[in-house]
């Protein structure tokens, strides 16, 4: 029938069908376009790269291949700017670009070449004005009243004021801190009062404030305001204007505990027979007493009447209380009780008195050799006379005020 062959046909057809070859599909090429696009994409990549470089070399290190911005007229805000401790032209007029000071630090580098005072300037804080040409921006940080922030302290200062004999005062720390903070910023006084020093100062948390872990429990134990007693050490500090009251105690005390740290202690005291504290203690005693060259012998005066029992008799320690710096003290003085008085007292007192240098705290933990129990300022100079005894010692005092020295 004429279906059953065409079913026939179909089903011998579909047979066959199976049995054919599959076609696979070829990949297809990448077109030129999107070879295009890659080498592209690459160009950008190094573009970007390019760029960069550029950047830094006109940028960072103000090297510059053509032309560059620069700022006209008297200038906008005050800012503040800091320059690095080692900075090179270069840097300096990054900071300076960073801080909105100068259109570009090619503006600076071309108005510095050839001025030598330029390679003088000083790291720090320097009180700028926004927007200015790079000439200008010159003018105002060799100008030593941009400058703010500076802190010096000496050895044997101390945190309160003290009244000299004829009446003046001499700053102490805190009001030397007080007036580093000082600036004129559009307008406004940067100024942090001396309270708000003492305050922090007496009630702040020691170990926040940067003060070392071995300090730290001793500090504590003593009068609020005696606790930074002899933790600040000598040297220069720069604090930025602008700070708050523990900001500013914060930047010194941290950088005094690094001082302390790389003069020796806690590490120098081990074989004192100290403890660090004690240690830095006795190096405030000595700092007032003597002056350096006769540092070791005060050191070692000290260890020999500890050793033996007998009160220091330190006019320093007494005066230090009455916040004078008087060399001798009157009969009425020694005679008030209190943890400083080494005169009704035996032992060291509780604390330091001042901020020792480098070479008290190194004359505390290695003293000369040397049976002194006494010493006396003997000469105008400062030079003390040591004695092994009472009579001795008599005769010295009776030299040093023939000599007008004590």
């Amino acid at each position: 029938m004429v279906t059953d062959e065409l079913g026939l046909f179909d089903e011998r057809r579909t047979d066959r069908s199976r049995h054919q070859p599959t076609r696979r599909r070829r990949k297809p090429r990448r077109s030129a376009g999107r070879k295009v696009g890659i080498w592209l994409s690459v160009l950008v990549v190094l573009a970007l790269i390019g760029g960069g470089v550029w950047y830094g070399l006109t940028q960072i290190i103000g090297i510059d291949f053509g032309g560059y911005d620069d700022y006209a007229g008297p200038g906008e805000q005050d800012v503040v700017v800091e320059i690095p401790d080692g900075a090179s032209t270069g840097v300096i007029a990054s900071q300076l670009h960073e801080g909105g000071v100068v259109a570009s630090t090619k503006a600076f580098v071309k108005a510095a070449e050839g001025n030598q005072k330029v390679l003088g300037i000083q790291p720090g804080f320097y009180v700028m004005k926004t927007k200015v040409s790079g000439q200008d921006a010159i003018a105002q940080i060799l100008n030593p009243e941009s400058r703010k922030g500076q802190l010096e302290i000496r050895g044997g200062w101390q945190l309160e004021n003290i009244i000299k004999q004829d009446q003046s005062v001499e700053p102490g720390i805190i009001q030397r801190l007080a007036t580093a903070s000082c600036a004129e910023l559009n307008g406004k006084s940067t100024c942090v009062p001396v309270e708000e020093l003492v305050e922090v100062a007496r009630t702040g948390d020691l170990a926040a404030l940067g003060v070392p872990e071995w300090a730290v429990p001793v500090a504590s134990a003593l009068e609020p305001q005696r606790r930074l007693e002899g933790l600040i050490m000598p040297g220069v500090y720069d604090v930025r204007p602008g700070s708050t009251a523990q900001e500013l105690w914060q930047k010194v005390v941290t950088e005094s505990a690094t001082r302390l740290q790389a003069f020796g202690l806690p590490k120098i005291a081990e074989d004192t027979g100290f403890t660090p504290y004690q240690v830095l203690t006795m190096a405030s005693l000595i700092e007032r007493e003597a002056i350096e060259k006769d540092f070791t012998k005060v050191s070692r005066v000290t260890y020999n009447r500890l050793a033996s029992d007998i009160q220091l008799q330190y006019d320093s320690t007494v005066n230090y209380v009455l916040d004078r710096p008087d060399i001798r003290t009157r009969a009425e003085d020694r005679e008030q009780a209190g943890p400083y008085n080494t005169y009704s007292r035996k032992g060291l007192p509780p604390g330091p008195i001042a901020a020792p240098s480098q070479t008290a705290i190194e004359a505390a933990a290695k003293p000369a050799e040397g049976p002194w129990l006494y010493f006396v300022r003997c000469q105008k100079d400062g030079t003390s006379c040591f004695a092994e005894n009472i009579q001795q010692h008599e005769q010295n005092v009776e030299q040093a005020q023939a000599n007008g020295a004590y």
